[in-house]
């Protein structure tokens, strides 16, 4: 058991990585109009601050702390699908690409959901 939980964190924070440096490249490629590119410095925060929560959860100094550092991480999915969403819609990037993201993002932020649900021991 502790075994399958060190190897899917393992897992999880290359998960989270790779969706980072794929998340650079899709943005280095759009538009680089005003309005698109707030989006994009929106983007780039939240989308970076998800792994760097997770990481910072990583070395905390307690329960509370832990959670907390996910609850970031959660909170910054949803910011970055809500930007993602805005991109595509004001039709500034492409419709498959941001549903990968979004689909990627949906299920990191139930894997966040989840564990702050355990960690909090609702679940």
């Amino acid at each position: 058991m502790q075994n399958d939980k060190a190897k899917f964190k393992i897992d999880f924070k290359k998960r989270l990585y790779n969706f980072v440096l794929r998340l650079i490249a899709f943005l280095d490629k759009l538009p680089k109009d005003r309005i698109t590119q707030v989006m994009v410095d929106q983007l780039m925060r939240s989308g970076t601050s998800i792994i760097g929560n997770y990481i910072e959860a990583q070395a905390s100094s307690s329960r509370k702390d832990f959670t907390n550092f996910f609850n970031h991480s959660l909170k910054s999915t949803n910011e970055s699908k809500l930007w993602l969403a805005i991109l595509r819609d004001s039709k500034r990037a492409s419709v498959e690409e941001v549903d990968w993201f979004l689909k990627e993002l949906e299920e990191v932020g139930n894997i966040f959901g989840s564990s702050i649900l355990k960690l909090r021991g609702r679940k």
